[in-house]
């Protein structure tokens, strides 16, 4: 027989979440609005109430133990539908409410979600988006209502609608760095050139420059005195001369313009599918997951 939360137990129960979901004591106790020593009380009950540990705890870091995860896993949908009914209570019948979630890679959350926000809190105000940074999440990630990814990567079981126009690709250098380097001409000469390394997907790999032109195709791995997963870092230290960056036309393009940044192999820079808000295929969406949907696409 499953055993079922006592109401004292609920509150217990929404620590762990925000703990487990923010790895800290500290912040979880900011989001909440309560102290660390109150949390860790609360946590340590439940723990005790239900006879497992869900949290290691050291002086640097809190993570999940796998019964914890296991439990949160369940937690977490089940506390946002109890938000959700909470919330419901003087509402008219057939208004948007509720949490959704979204996953979303950096890039997208600047460009797309972030302006979508206030549109979403001015004609939706009972809705709450809950907004994940996932660079590659793949197929839609157990947990999320809705998914933005770069159209060639989204499954095919996937229902897709484009937000964005597709995009070309740029590499960038300041005019410091090539005051001291010979601009590339073909994709080959970036051997002989410091440039800023991207790791992304699945366990940290390093991205391979692409390019294209009259029906060839170079790839290739590149140096450089840089390897980061942070794309602010990256723009940054091109514009610092640090090395050549590569990355969407239309984030270097104001740089571009102001002369801060030189673009070169134009010629060699290929096309990709823009964004593209994702969801699983016959899966019914709730007017809240229609609203964030709605908002996304620029509708007001």
């Amino acid at each position: 027989m499953r055993r079922r939360l006592k109401p004292g137990e609920y509150a217990e129960a929404r620590a762990f979440v925000a703990v487990a979901e923010a790895r800290s004591f500290r912040r979880a106790a900011l989001d909440l609005g309560l102290t660390p020593s109150t949390l860790s009380h609360a946590v340590r009950a439940f723990e005790d109430r239900l006879g497992h540990r869900f949290l290691n705890r050291t002086t640097r870091a809190v993570t999940v133990t796998e019964v914890g995860a296991n439990l949160l896993k369940d937690l977490t949908p089940a506390l946002a539908q109890l938000d959700s009914a909470v919330a419901a209570v003087g509402v008219p019948q057939d208004t948007p409410m509720g949490v959704v979630r979204l996953a979303a890679p950096r890039l997208a959350i600047q460009a797309l979600v972030a302006p979508a926000v206030e549109r979403l809190t001015r004609r939706y105000p009972h809705v709450t988006l809950d907004v994940r940074t996932v660079e590659r999440p793949g197929d839609l990630l157990k947990g999320f209502d809705l998914g933005i990814q770069l159209g060639n990567e989204v499954a095919r079981d996937m229902v897709a609608v484009a937000l964005t126009k597709p995009f070309t690709t740029a590499v960038v250098g300041s005019p410091t760095y090539f005051a001291a380097h010979p601009p590339p001409a073909h994709p080959a000469d970036l051997s002989r050139h410091r440039c800023i390394d991207c790791r992304s997907g699945p366990g940290g790999s390093l991205y391979r420059w692409t390019f294209e032109q009259d029906g060839e195709t170079v790839t290739l791995d590149v140096n450089g005195t840089l390897v980061t997963d942070d794309a602010d870092l990256m723009l940054h230290s091109a514009l610092s001369g640090i090395g050549l960056w590569h990355g969407v036309d239309r984030i270097a393009q104001p740089m571009i313009d102001e002369g801060r940044l030189l673009r070169v192999l134009t010629d060699w820079s290929p096309t990709y599918p823009g964004f593209y808000l994702h969801y699983t295929a016959g899966a019914p969406l709730s007017p809240a997951v229609r609203a964030v949907a709605d908002a996304l696409k620029g509708g007001d």
